[in-house]
């Protein structure tokens, strides 16, 4: 009679051969890797859902990177709608603010806000919304300081230097923005002193270049409608 081989003493000691072993701790494996991975899809689609219904939360740093990313989309138009995008940015009131709608896109959108406005945006445009930024207060409500002064500059010397299609322009939109967030009359002329020390030009002068005669009055009386 013959001897039985060693997988069949295994299998009868054990009740299932060592290739049946094998092959069942493979599919425990794979088993194990898939609930990890879905486990992963229902948690991220938890926290994708939970963002999405804050984003029809108004004034959420949810609902404002959505409207980033809409600025970016531009219902399918070619290019950014870089007058929602300066809205926008111009509406969050601090650093810290900031950070939260940072956090927020990154999130929902799996991307980053800052390479995502880098590559939507010109170059002018780009280093304008830059200038936004860099004029936050760490905190809202805080007076501000030297470095606002210099963005503020820096964004109306953007706004002078714009080109539209290699033709040299001006964006009047930008300027009125800067002139809005500007709080009082005393705030205007220490911008126009960091304006002198960035470009050695005076402000005032570079403003009438860039303006028609007719435009410059209105421009001013945005800042002579503020508290000195």
């Amino acid at each position: 009679m013959p001897k039985p081989n060693q997988n069949t003493q295994a299998q009868n000691a054990n009740g299932m051969s060592l290739k049946e072993k094998l092959i069942f701790s493979a599919l425990g494996i794979a088993s194990a890797v898939g609930l990890v991975l879905v486990g992963r899809n229902v948690i991220q689609n938890r926290i994708e859902d939970k963002a999405q219904a804050k984003s029809f939360e108004d004034g959420t740093p949810e609902t404002i990177a959505k409207q980033i990313k809409m600025a970016f989309e531009n219902d399918g138009y070619f290019g950014t709608d870089v007058k929602a995008l300066r809205a926008v940015l111009t509406h969050i009131t601090s650093k810290a603010e900031l950070n939260k709608v940072f956090n927020a896109y990154s999130k929902e959108y799996h991307s980053n806000m800052y390479k995502d406005m880098s590559e939507e945006l010109e170059a002018t445009e780009y280093n304008e919304m830059l200038q936004i930024i860099a004029s936050k207060p760490d905190k809202a409500g805080q007076a501000p300081t030297n470095n606002q002064y210099t963005a503020w500059a820096k964004r109306l010397k953007a706004a002078f230097d714009k080109t539209y299609a290699f033709i040299p322009g001006t964006d009047e939109d930008a300027i009125r923005a800067v002139f809005t967030e500007i709080p009082t009359q005393g705030a205007f002329v220490k911008v126009g002193v960091a304006y002198y020390k960035e470009y050695s030009k005076n402000l005032i002068d570079d403003l009438k270049s860039e303006l028609e005669v007719w435009e410059y009055p209105d421009y001013m009386k945005i800042i002579t409608s503020k508290p000195k």
